[in-house]
């Protein structure tokens, strides 16, 4: 027993990383996880004290014990049997599909990181870019809410700021779960989404077992009581208008509703910017008439440099203002007594959103403009339009007339889109059009939804 034995070095050290790895998963990284997981319950256990909607159990569930869950689902266990007859393939094969589905959507919602990291990048972002001007407040639109009903906030896409600033001003109130589309599936972006709350969907697969295990994620997160957000257009308004609703999302809402399970409350909110960051990119894939943006890496890296360049050089002047406000809420307990079905539910959504659409003062003074105003006459032009808001009680920008066309033209002089006479350039006119149309409904005898 005390004999010496001689050993290769190889193979000593390949015993030592055996035996620290051994130690690690046994004893180390226990440890170090219960230690985080209990300051992670009390952080939550403090906030929940000061939201409107606490963390419900469910946002806080291991991913893991939730992939589970929902590939052993019945629902989705028929759709796996489904799926494997249709394609002619084992039902071990369907399996983990559904398996690897699971893994796509699934979250891994961290508290410390969306109020310790992500609120403040959020608050941050939105104040240093911006100036927030906020219509309705969401909190108010809360309070008057169910505590017991599961909240979505279903909102219009303008600029991929939107998460951003939504984010920010509702984390007073509620953490939210967002549908992220396919363009945030890139390492190392994908895991801080997820730990944002966050799920990833496919917008355009036809899969009928993707679909169902989508749908019964969505389903078990609402019976949950987890707040969401949606963006009922399906992307970015290519043209400024408000767009016709994608009804996938809202009809696995109204599929699995039960009139005496937990109520869903929608809350819509309307968003509006004197500058989206991503308008010309918009603007062309407009013009070309399809949703490729065509933006290289290179390009993207390049902004942001120039960006922080004008921050460090103190030349950064903000983007102008961003409207939001928060409409009337609906139950969707009154969607399913009036006997309405998903179309019905998502023209009423939009209409609300359209109701509430804020009005700066770029849009204002770009609709102005198209209309052939300019110099002293743009401050008529524009105060016969805020007469128009003021009475139909739209959120608009602060101020007279001559404010507010002062503060729209300093925005558009800094583009170079009006002339030392105040007149639109020559090549202003798709820019300003792109902006018009966001509030263009308000003025126009017309659906609350785009007309093209």
């Amino acid at each position: 027993m005390t004999s010496d034995v001689t050993l290769p070095l190889w193979l000593f050290l390949l015993i030592l990383l055996f035996a620290a790895v051994t130690f690690a998963s046994h004893f180390l990284f226990p440890s170090v996880r219960w230690f985080f997981r209990k300051r992670a319950e009390r952080l939550v256990a403090r906030l929940n004290t000061r939201l409107v909607r606490p963390i419900q159990p469910f946002k806080l569930a291991r991913r893991h014990d939730m992939i589970q869950r929902l590939i052993y689902d019945p629902e989705v266990s028929q759709a796996i049997v489904e799926h494997a007859t249709a394609q002619g393939v084992p039902e071990n094969v369907a399996f983990e599909q559904a398996r690897r589905y699971a893994r796509e959507i699934v979250p891994s919602f961290s508290a410390v990181a969306y109020f310790s990291i992500g609120i403040r990048l959020a608050r941050w972002l939105a104040n240093s870019l911006y100036n927030v001007r906020i219509g309705r407040y969401g909190r108010d639109a809360l309070e008057g809410v169910d505590p017991d009903a599961t909240v979505v906030f279903v909102i219009n896409h303008r600029s991929n700021m939107d998460y951003v600033l939504v984010t920010y001003l509702v984390s007073g109130a509620t953490p939210l779960s967002y549908a992220v589309g396919e363009w945030a599936r890139v390492w190392p972006l994908s895991a801080m989404i997820r730990m944002m709350g966050a799920f990833f969907i496919r917008r355009r697969t036809r899969n009928a077992l993707y679909r169902k295990v989508l749908a019964r994620y969505i389903q078990m997160a609402t019976q949950g009581g987890v707040t969401q957000a949606l963006f009922p257009e399906g992307g970015l308004s290519l043209d400024g208008r408000l767009a016709l609703p994608k009804l996938g999302l809202l009809s696995y809402l109204l599929d699995d509703y039960d009139p005496d399970g937990r109520e869903v409350v929608f809350v819509p909110v309307a968003l509006n910017y004197d500058r989206v960051m991503e308008d010309r990119v918009l603007i062309r894939a407009a013009q070309r008439g399809e949703r490729r943006f065509g933006v290289s890496p290179l390009a993207i890296v390049r902004t942001v440099g120039r960006h922080f360049g004008q921050r460090l050089s103190r030349r950064f002047k903000k983007f102008g203002q961003a409207g939001v406000s928060f409409g009337a809420p609906l139950a969707l307990s009154e969607v399913v007594a009036r006997g309405e079905d998903v179309a019905d539910l998502g023209r009423e959504l939009m209409r609300r959103i359209a109701a509430g659409m804020p009005a700066p003062p770029v849009p204002l003074v770009s609709r102005a403009l198209l209309g052939g105003a300019h110099g002293a006459d743009l401050a008529e032009a524009v105060a016969a339009d805020l007469a128009v808001l003021d009475e139909a009680g739209v959120p608009r920008a602060a101020g007279s007339a001559a404010e507010v066309v002062e503060r729209g033209l300093s925005r558009l002089r800094i583009r170079g889109l009006v002339d030392e006479a105040d007149a639109a350039s020559a090549s202003a006119e798709p820019v300003l059009t792109f902006y018009a149309n966001s509030i263009r409904h308000h003025f126009e005898d017309v659906p609350a939804l785009r007309i093209r």
